[in-house]
């Protein structure tokens, strides 16, 4: 499995911003630090405003910071999101799907069963549970 570039850059950024829990957080320093083009982040933290994790203010001392704190903010239903529009396999799109035997496949419900625990896993998993005690991570995306 291979996750996009958006859902990678959109938890990094989701992380970043609870290293910083409470502080407005430049998009520019977001970027900076998560190796990433402003234009391609600003993509990504509009999603993340559409799905109601991040706040923006804008202006000149606008910014992004969390919409709710971080433990309420569970990582499953985000890579959902994101993710719901990159069929896992050809198969599982009713438009791009050319696979013949799909009908008698059994390999379509196998990997839909996998693709669900992958996300079962996720849905256990808070913001605040991959910064908690992760002082190389605070190191890294903390602001001064």
């Amino acid at each position: 499995m291979r996750l996009t570039r958006k859902t990678n850059l959109a938890m990094r950024a989701l992380m970043h911003c609870a290293v910083n829990d409470g502080r407005l957080v430049r998009k520019t320093d977001i970027a900076r630090d998560c190796n990433s083009s402003e234009n391609h982040m600003a993509q990504v933290i509009h999603a993340l405003g559409q799905l109601g994790v991040l706040k923006t203010a804008r202006g000149r001392h606008g910014g992004v910071m969390l919409a709710r704190p971080p433990d309420q903010i569970l990582v499953g239903p985000i890579f959902r999101q994101l993710e719901s529009g990159v069929p896992f396999i050809e198969c599982f799109s009713a438009q791009e799907n050319t696979c013949p035997i799909m009908e008698i496949c059994s390999l379509r419900d196998i990997l839909g069963g996998a693709l669900e625990a992958f996300y079962a896993t996720l849905d256990k998993v808070s913001l605040a549970d991959l910064v908690r005690d992760n002082r190389p991570l605070h190191a890294a995306l903390a602001l001064p």
